[in-house]
């Protein structure tokens, strides 16, 4: 297995996780131009640097929670999530993926989806390899629920649940008809530079304040998507649809009825046909995509359904009587 190298200008998740020169003679930097010597990271299987964000509680952790962001957008957005998680004493931890945010790659291109899974798996592990006695959870928002959704299949024994915040599990199909994929695949053989339409911002929320917020927010990404990333999409998509039968880990699915980015099918799809026992489908009539960022008292809902499903799941704390005090 390819080991990850953690390096970092500050404290790291691993006490005693030594510090590492950077190769070479200039530091590496971010796409905003930091060096990556003042930034926390993980170098990845390719070499490539990757922008981590740690939330760590102030005493013992409970669970390990990693945090799988969507397309075009970064990890920075998960931190309330994070925050409320953190304060009921879990390791929460995420990376900027290749190509977003404060990592490095090509910006919105990947060359093979697993890409995503192999780099999440690996921080995982360096995770796990600091606590190993802690219950891992994944929280996995749109594309980020494809990534999560399949890293828990090459690994179903590793984590003790999953929530899912409007995961990419099937393609819209309206916008993925027999013909459209086959002109998508002639333009990826012939074109895959070729970029389309990008995400539109007024489906992520219905409420404004977030919509100019994403607007605003420089490390995502505003412009088009390639066909040879719609084509990866798909692939990902495919690549659960045959899994889903398999599926016996326990899952919460949070869905808004009126997404129209990742549509609810595919998140009803997978809760009826997993042989999982421990599974939720949860609906938000008139929501969007970004659940999490949708009117005030949805997001607080989703805070309040995250928090509480991982929460119900972690090994009963012992007692002090049991800790011999």
């Amino acid at each position: 297995m390819v080991q990850v190298q953690m390096r970092q200008g500050a404290d790291g998740p691993c006490a005693d996780e030594p510090s590492m020169p950077e190769p070479g003679d200039a530091p590496r930097r971010s796409p905003q131009g930091v060096p990556y010597t003042e930034l926390r990271h993980i170098v990845n299987a390719d070499g490539l640097h990757l922008f981590c964000r740690y939330w760590e509680p102030t005493g013992p952790p409970r669970a390990l929670v990693f945090i799988a962001h969507g397309a075009g957008e970064h990890s920075g957005p998960y931190e309330e999530i994070a925050q409320r998680l953190k304060e009921l004493s879990l390791l929460v931890f995420a990376h900027d993926h290749v190509g977003h945010g404060q990592s490095e790659g090509d910006r919105m291109n990947i060359r093979d989806f697993q890409v995503y899974i192999r780099d999440s798996l690996q921080h995982i592990d360096l995770m796990k390899s600091c606590h190993p006695d802690l219950p891992i959870f994944i929280v996995g928002h749109s594309m980020g629920g494809a990534i999560s959704i399949l890293s828990a299949c090459e690994r179903p024994s590793d984590f003790a649940g999953m929530v899912l915040i409007a995961p990419m599990v099937q393609m819209n199909p309206e916008s993925a008809t027999p013909f459209k994929i086959f002109v998508a695949k002639l333009l990826n053989h012939m074109l895959p530079s070729l970029t389309l339409g990008s995400i539109e911002s007024k489906w992520v929320s219905r409420d404004k304040k977030q919509v100019e917020a994403y607007d605003a927010d420089e490390l995502n990404h505003h412009g088009g998507l390639r066909v040879s990333f719609g084509m990866q999409l798909m692939g990902a998509a495919e690549r659960i649809e045959r899994a889903i039968p398999s599926i016996s880990w326990p899952f919460l699915l949070l869905h808004g009825d009126a997404d129209k980015l990742c549509d609810i099918r595919g998140s009803k799809m997978m809760y009826e046909n997993t042989a999982s026992s421990d599974k939720k489908l949860k609906i938000y009539e008139g929501g969007y995509h970004a659940l999490h960022h949708d009117l005030p008292e949805v997001a607080q809902s989703v805070l309040k359904d995250v928090t509480s499903w991982i929460t119900e799941r972690l090994p009963a704390a012992k007692t002090a009587q049991q800790q011999g005090l």
